[in-house]
């Protein structure tokens, strides 16, 4: 349901695009990303920061589409976002020693931080790659190649990125510690009637 929420705004520029134009499909695409937020408000009870940045640019370039009825605008907004994401993450990372990857991910997957950290800027260079991208394909081919490849092409990246990750993440997850005899010698007790104990789980770094 998430996943749907996430490309919803998207998915309807596309077909909109496709049944009349791209002023059509931008107003369509703000209407969608207000109801998406106010979904999500609804549903979750909080709306994540990157969705409120996400509905400020498209109201922002999306507005400026519309009111100068010039697509430049709207082809310019998914590399904003894109630079928007990337700085975010290294900045977090750089000057606040934080990463907002493990914040978000921690719960479903334990790595060493140094992986975590291979993972900020892997995400930071593909953000910057896309925006980029983005650009390249706005501006050398005409406004139906670019929306085509804003679905089918940023998706289609997308998908193919986290699945890399999800090998290098699994050549990389901690392992749990497997169970071990732990015990004090005393005296002269033979060493195979020393008690038993289980290790517990190995637990994920805190935060540097």
């Amino acid at each position: 349901m998430k996943l749907f929420l996430d490309f919803f705004p998207v998915v309807l520029f596309f077909i909109v695009f496709k049944l009349f134009d791209v002023f059509t499909a931008t107003a369509v695409a703000i209407a969608a990303t207000v109801l998406q937020i106010a979904w999500v408000r609804y549903k979750y009870g909080r709306v994540e920061l990157m969705q409120w940045i996400s509905l400020g640019l498209i109201g922002v370039f999306g507005g400026a589409t519309l009111l100068f009825h010039d697509e430049n605008f709207i082809k310019f907004k998914p590399s904003v976002l894109y630079v928007v994401m990337a700085l975010a993450l290294w900045i977090g990372h750089f000057a606040f020693r934080k990463n907002f990857l493990k914040t978000l991910m921690a719960e479903q997957i334990q790595v060493p931080d140094e992986v975590w950290q291979v993972l900020v800027h892997a995400w930071g260079a593909f953000f910057c790659f896309m925006a980029g991208l983005n650009l390249w394909v706005a501006y050398h081919f005409d406004t139906d190649t670019w929306v085509n490849f804003k679905l089918f092409g940023g998706m289609g990246l997308m998908f193919v990125f986290v699945v890399l990750q999800a090998v290098y993440l699994s050549t990389k997850a901690t392992p749990e510690l497997e169970p071990q005899s732990q015990a004090n010698t005393l005296g002269s007790e033979p060493a195979e009637s020393l008690p038993v104990h289980e290790s517990q789980p190995a637990l994920p770094k805190s935060n540097p």
